[in-house]
């Protein structure tokens, strides 16, 4: 297959101790992210730097590459495992993610089909607006990323018809050449700024386009978070 949803997993957490490993309602979290990619009938490969975090899904049949532990962010672990395989299309799913919507994924997959270098989501949410935890996207008319920031944008100084906060679902998918471009790219000065990589695209002139998603997603980087994605889970 010339296309996979690649899930990048370190062990080493500074907010949230042995992340992969934190079980959520009786299993790993990994779990939780390996089964919900398993399910959309897509070629999966885990890439982490932990045989404890391997062995935690290992009976589910997931490819497994064990990566090194120097490597400094998801965005590169990925590239690691494309630069050594066949991939032309990944997905880079994160390993904090454990909602998985298969007909999200198809999108993702059909737009880098037809050309687009560089695809994510983004959910129209009110509520993102004010949490500097939640990353907001403002498009163009094309529906291309034109700013992120953890900061509120747009700023609603009049009313606009239309016009929603937006919050990025940290969900990529990439053409194998861009993605091993980026990864080769030096950090940028939003990026740094910001601390979002996806910042080094756009000040490099790569577009990123954003598909809008209803379904409901929630990354898992503090208690807080474990908290919120165990009860919607459980459906309360």
């Amino acid at each position: 297959m010339r296309r996979a949803i690649v899930i990048p997993a370190r062990l080493g957490s500074t907010r949230l101790p042995e992340k992969p490993l934190r079980e959520i309602k009786g299993k790993p979290l990994i779990r939780w992210v390996v089964e919900g990619c398993m399910k959309t009938g897509e070629r999966v490969i885990l890439a982490t730097d932990s045989e404890r975090v391997g062995n935690a899904v290992a009976d589910l049949g997931v490819e497994v590459v064990l990566t090194p532990s120097s490597i400094p962010s998801g965005s590169d672990r990925v590239a690691y495992v494309v630069e050594r395989s066949g991939l032309e299309l990944v997905i880079n799913y994160q390993g904090d993610e454990p909602f998985v919507y298969p007909e999200d994924v198809e999108r993702v997959f059909e737009e880098l089909e037809i050309g687009e270098e560089v695809v994510t989501l983004g959910k129209h949410d009110r509520e993102c607006y004010e949490r500097s935890s939640d990353v907001k996207v403002v498009l163009d008319s094309k529906g291309y990323a034109l700013y992120f920031s953890r900061s509120p944008i747009p700023h609603f100084r009049n009313h606009a018809e239309g016009v929603y906060p937006i919050k990025h679902i940290g969900i990529y998918g990439f053409r194998r050449e861009t993605l091993l471009r980026f990864v080769e790219l030096p950090q940028t000065p939003l990026e740094i700024a910001e601390g979002l990589e996806q910042l080094r695209l756009l000040e490099n002139g790569v577009r990123i386009k954003v598909l809008l998603s209803e379904n409901y997603y929630h990354g898992v980087d503090t208690e807080e978070d474990v908290k919120l994605v165990e009860k919607r889970l459980t459906g309360s």
